[in-house]
């Protein structure tokens, strides 16, 4: 019998990189927390502000649109904030914590910060705790593979190396799909306050040139891999 998590072991669920509004729908009806919209114009999966408030219409109450910006001006992050009811931002590009704070308007409207973890054993030598100390104002800091651009490129870093233990709400990101995000969910989760997971290609229809293009069976997967992992945490923890 299927048993519902406690709250704080609930891994909130964010699809990202939606350009259509039948893949809006499928997130919504798979159980997703938030839908996330990419302002940024060098992405294949790019919308403009107008899209994204044409999209983020359809969300049903208590679903997050989420806004992802990177080294955008504060002055059109703030119009697509009011663009948006009810925005989140996520700021994946350079912003110092100085600018996330003035774009969020003093703390106005929510935001996440993207760190960028290097690949392989340099993830090690990245400072997790100093960046999530500097980005203090963040609802959540997100971690995605640092690779060329902007973005995790569909790559997963090693979570073994981040610390073990991290004061603030995490966002784990890059290259997760339904074979491993169970994985990483068990890996990642004991080491901060709450843990919510971010996925994009893992979650789109297979071949070349269907980047922004989703793949419902696959979102229905991963909601299930990640409900699983819930139910393993819950039972590690009550053993322990």
């Amino acid at each position: 019998m299927t048993t519902t998590p406690p709250f704080a072991q609930r891994t909130r669920i964010k699809i990202c990189g939606l350009t259509r509004e039948q893949d809006v729908d499928a997130a919504v009806a798979a159980g997703a927390d938030a839908i996330g919209f990419v302002l940024y114009a060098n992405s294949p999966r790019y919308v403009t502000p107008k899209r994204a408030s044409e999209l983020a219409r359809r969300l049903p109450p208590f679903v997050t649109p989420v806004l992802l910006f990177v080294n955008e001006t504060t002055e059109n992050i703030i119009a697509a904030y009011a663009s948006v009811a009810g925005a989140t931002a996520q700021f994946h590009g350079d912003e110092t914590p100085e600018q996330c704070w003035l774009a969020s308007q003093s703390g106005a409207r929510p935001f996440l910060r993207a760190a960028r973890i290097p690949l392989g054993d340099a993830g090690g030598s990245f400072d997790l705790v100093k960046f999530a100390l500097d980005y203090s104002q963040a609802q959540a800091i997100l971690l995605d593979a640092h690779v060329q651009g902007y973005g995790g490129g569909g790559q997963t870093f090693n979570w073994s190396l981040l610390p073990p233990n991290v004061n603030a709400h995490l966002v784990l990101s890059g290259g997760l799909d339904a074979a491993n995000v169970t994985a990483g969910i068990l890996q990642v989760r004991p080491r901060c306050k709450s843990l919510a997971v971010d996925v994009s290609s893992g979650v789109e229809v297979s071949g070349p040139g269907h980047k922004g293009l989703k793949d419902p069976e696959k979102i229905n997967q991963f909601v299930a891999a990640v409900r699983a992992a819930d139910e393993q945490f819950a039972e590690m923890s009550n053993h322990v």
